[in-house]
């Protein structure tokens, strides 16, 4: 467990002791505060990522050869989805706390959306279907 999680281990402690200190009343307050601690985080690591891509491709262009392949691995691809569906707890109890129904479709539908666009960024072809037939070449190994 690094410093980061441990902050964010200490925050989520002390917004539970603040809310049994001070009742239902600032509960939205107090998730408001939370969410707003979680998206700072996310953007510091979206904002570093972004720095490090930009750099890599300015090398790249300096070097004159061809751009970076993307860096997703698996583990990027299943942490954002363990992140978004520990998010989808509390958006899911607020947008069914203040909208019922609706509120609580509505967060959902952005719960998908963004996944949906992180699975299209890292496979541009996911959702275009199968446009090209692979040909085994005549040198297959599979083949008599």
């Amino acid at each position: 467990m690094d410093a980061r999680d441990t902050e964010l281990k200490k925050d989520i402690n002390a917004s539970l002791q603040a809310r049994r200190e001070l009742g239902e009343e600032y509960e939205s307050a107090l998730v408001d505060s939370f969410m707003e601690k979680v998206d700072q985080r996310i953007d510091g690591a979206v904002e570093r990522r972004l720095r490090r891509q930009l750099a890599e491709q300015q090398m790249v262009v300096a070097r004159g050869s061809r751009s970076p392949k993307p860096t997703d691995s698996w583990g990027e691809r299943f942490g954002f989805g363990i992140v978004s569906l520990v998010l989808a707890i509390p958006l899911s109890a607020i947008g069914g706390a203040v909208a019922h129904l609706p509120g609580l479709l509505v967060a959902w539908a952005g719960i998908v959306g963004v996944n949906a666009f992180q699975a299209v960024r890292g496979n541009p072809d996911l959702f275009r279907g199968r446009r090209r037939h692979h040909r085994p070449s005549q040198d297959s190994d599979w083949e008599d």
